[in-house]
């Protein structure tokens, strides 16, 4: 799940990556190190995971943003960035990484440069979740978020943050953590479902859990026999489009949507060809390095 904050203005602050997939950690402090890690082949769920946890790929992805469109009489003359995405198989749980950088350009020519690093430790059962942000405007830190989540068998639980202020935030029922709806909605495509409505808590906001729709276009599922990156080898795929609504919203598609991403997702949680629309403006990411990467369980 790709990060969905963007530290420009208020409005960026509650829009922004993720990510696809992209947008997760080391334990509480995006500075431990995180262990090594694999990809993890598909076949029967272990003992405490979520089904559909064993087929997740570790890997790493670089991609290239480039400015789409932006919005008629806007602000946004130019914008140009990258971002770098990272899973590690931890056996119990993966750790993500994803760190975010983008060169925005105003019609007056002022240049605003921004940052994110966003990272987690996220079970494999589906019930537990550390996070850590930075965000940084021209340098200079413009926000922080750390602290952890856990969820009942119903989806309901509570947030507990540490950054920046102590406080606990009550998650609805049927909440999701970012792999855990990157699963289930990898698993709705598949099923040729075409909606996948839930409240997300990703840790990149102060207020818990935001609802979130997603809309499913399609499913493929002959995977390409010689792709561009062999992660991809005989991977289904399936393209879909996931809003994100704020907590002030009526929630689902009764309201416009904070920050949208349309993707392609593969069956082992691998993305690719993202759009990221902030409303203002919107960004095309394409995947331009893949790579596998090693784990030890």
């Amino acid at each position: 799940m790709f990060l969905r904050r963007l530290p420009s203005s208020p409005r960026f602050r509650r829009a922004l990556l993720a990510g696809l997939a992209l947008l997760a950690a080391v334990p509480v402090s995006a500075q431990a190190p995180a262990p090594q890690a694999r990809p993890v082949a598909a076949g029967t769920p272990a003992a405490g995971q979520i089904p559909g946890a064993e087929a997740m790929a570790a890997h790493r992805a670089a991609y290239r943003l480039t400015l789409d469109k932006v919005r008629e009489n806007g602000d946004v003359a130019q914008v140009q960035g990258a971002m770098l995405f990272e899973v590690l198989d931890a056996c119990d749980g993966w750790t993500t990484r994803q760190r975010l950088t983008l060169r925005i350009v105003n019609r007056d020519g002022q240049q605003i440069e921004t940052a994110s690093d966003y990272a987690t430790f996220e079970g494999k059962d589906g019930r537990s979740l550390r996070f850590s942000m930075t965000q940084a405007t021209q340098g200079a830190v413009s926000q922080r978020i750390q602290g952890e989540a856990t969820l009942q068998p119903d989806g309901s639980g509570v947030a507990r943050y540490t950054q920046p202020q102590a406080k606990e935030v009550t998650l609805p029922p049927g909440t999701l953590l970012p792999m855990g709806h990157t699963i289930r909605a990898i698993d709705a495509a598949r099923r040729s479902q075409r909606l996948l409505v839930a409240p997300l808590m990703d840790g990149t906001g102060e207020d818990g859990a935001q609802d979130s729709t997603t809309v499913i276009s399609s499913w493929d599922g002959n995977g390409p026999a010689q792709p561009r990156f062999p992660l991809l080898a005989n991977e289904p795929s399936g393209r879909m489009r996931i809003a994100f609504f704020g907590q002030d919203s009526s929630g689902g598609g009764a309201a416009a949507p904070d920050y949208e991403v349309g993707l392609r997702y593969y069956a082992n949680g691998v993305a690719d060809e993202l759009k990221m629309d902030f409303g203002e403006f919107s960004l095309d990411g394409k995947l331009e390095t893949l790579e596998a990467t090693p784990t030890h369980c």
